[in-house]
C-alpha cells in the first residue's frame, strides 16, 4: 500500500488555522520532509474562490493556493516524491488551458504529477463561476471537461464540440512525460465510479465506512472489467485523515476535538453517524491504525491518498508525519 499526505494549499479557515501556511518556504519545507521520511506523495486541495460562508470570519481571510504553482514550486526542489491534486475542482477550469499547464509541469518535474479531478466540495463556487449555469450543468460540465482533458493529455489536441467545451484542431506540445497521463476521478458516487471505469488511472472517494467502501470497490472493479480494461488499471486512492499517538484514547480525543473534524461533521449534508468518521480514518495508537489498514487493505484499497493531519502548526503537522512514518510506514515496508 501507498501513502500520500496533504498539503494545506486550501485548509485555511477549514481545517487549519488562518495564517497556518506562513510564507512561500512552508511548502518546500513539508515536501522535502515528506521525500526524507518515505511518504509516497504530497497532495495538494483545491479551491478556486473562497466559499461565501468562509468571507466574514473572525478570523480574518484564508488563503488559497493554486495547487498546480504550488506543485511546480516543490518539483524543482524535490527529487522522487510525487505530486498529486486531491482533488481540483474540474467544472471551475477551462480544460485546454489546464492541459498545458498539467503536460508542462509534468515534462518539469520529470513524469511526477498525478492530476485528481472533482466537482468541487461545495456547489456555490460553481454558481459563482458559472451563474449561468445549474447544478445539473455542474454534472455536464465535469464530464465534458474530463472527456476533453483526456483526449488533450492522451491525443496531444484534434477538436471538441460539447455543450460547454468547444476547441478547433489544436495540438498541445510539449505531450506529458507519462502516457496515459494518470487522472484520479474523486467522489463516492455511481457516477464518480462510473467515471473513474471510463477515463480514471485511479478513484479517490472521500472517506467511508470500510465495509461500504468494499462494496463500491466491486462495484469499481466490474465496471473497469465491462468496459474492456484490466482489473489493476484504476487505482483506489481514498482520501483520509489521520491522528496517531501512543495512547489510543489520546489520538481519538485530540481526533474528534479538532477544527479539521469540527468542520467536516458540520458541512455533512447525510449527517451520519460521527463516530463513523473516527472509526472509517486512520486514528489511534499505532497497533490500532496498523489493523485499520490491513481492513482497508482487504478491501482493495492501494493507496491512502492526501492524509490529512488535524494540526495547529506546522511543527505540530511535522510531528504527526514523523510519529506516522515511524510506527506505520517503516514497519509496512520491513
Amino acid at each position: 500500500m501507498k501513502f500520500s499526505v496533504a498539503l494545506p494549499t486550501s485548509y485555511e479557515g477549514l481545517g487549519y488555522p488562518v495564517g497556518f501556511v506562513r510564507d512561500a518556504s512552508t511548502f518546500v519545507r513539508l515536501a522535502r520532509e515528506a521525500e526524507a521520511l518515505g511518504y509516497d506523495g504530497v497532495w495538494a486541495n483545491d479551491h478556486l474562490v473562497t466559499p461565501r460562508f468562509l468571507r466574514d470570519s473572525s478570523d480574518g481571510a484564508p488563503r488559497y493556493y493554486d495547487p498546480l504553482l504550488v506543485l511546480a514550486q516543490i518539483a524543482g526542489a524535490t527529487d522522487r516524491i510525487r505530486l498529486g491534486t486531491a482533488v481540483l475542482a474540474l467544472p471551475l477550469r477551462d480544460p485546454l488551458a489546464l492541459a498545458k499547464q498539467v503536460a508542462t509541469l509534468d515534462v518539469l518535474s520529470e513524469g511526477r504529477l498525478t492530476l485528481g479531478v472533482g466537482a468541487g466540495a461545495y456547489g456555490e463556487e460553481f454558481a459563482a463561476v458559472h451563474p449561468e449555469r445549474s447544478a445539473a450543468d455542474r454534472r455536464a460540465t465535469f464530464t465534458e471537461n474530463l472527456e476533453a482533458l483526456r483526449q488533450l493529455l492522451d491525443e496531444g489536441g484534434g477538436s471538441y464540440r460539447g455543450r460547454w467545451v468547444r476547441f478547433d484542431d489544436v495540438e498541445l506540445s510539449p505531450a506529458p512525460a507519462q502516457r496515459p497521463f494518470p487522472v484520479y476521478v474523486g467522489g463516492h458516487t455511481k457516477l464518480a465510479i462510473e467515471r473513474a471505469a471510463r477515463w480514471g488511472q485511479g478513484w479517490i472517494p472521500g472517506w467511508r465506512p470500510i465495509a461500504e467502501l468494499r462494496e463500491w470497490i466491486v462495484r469499481l472493479r466490474e465496471r473497469v472489467a465491462e468496459v474492456g480494461r484490466g482489473p489493476s488499471s484504476v487505482e483506489v486512492a481514498p482520501e483520509m485523515s489521520a491522528m496517531i499517538a501512543a495512547i489510543h484514547e489520546e489520538a481519538v480525543q485530540r481526533y474528534e476535538a479538532s477544527r479539521f473534524v469540527r468542520h467536516r461533521r458540520s458541512r455533512d449534508p447525510a449527517k451520519r453517524d460521527p463516530a463513523l468518521m473516527t472509526a472509517s480514518n486512520l486514528v489511534g495508537n499505532p497497533e490500532a491504525i496498523r489493523e485499520r489498514l490491513a481492513a482497508l487493505a482487504d478491501a482493495g484499497v492501494d493507496h491512502c491518498a492526501a492524509i490529512a493531519f488535524p494540526a495547529e502548526t506546522i511543527d505540530e503537522l511535522l510531528d504527526q508525519w514523523r510519529f506516522f512514518s515511524a510506527e506505520i510506514l517503516s514497519r509496512a515496508r520491513s
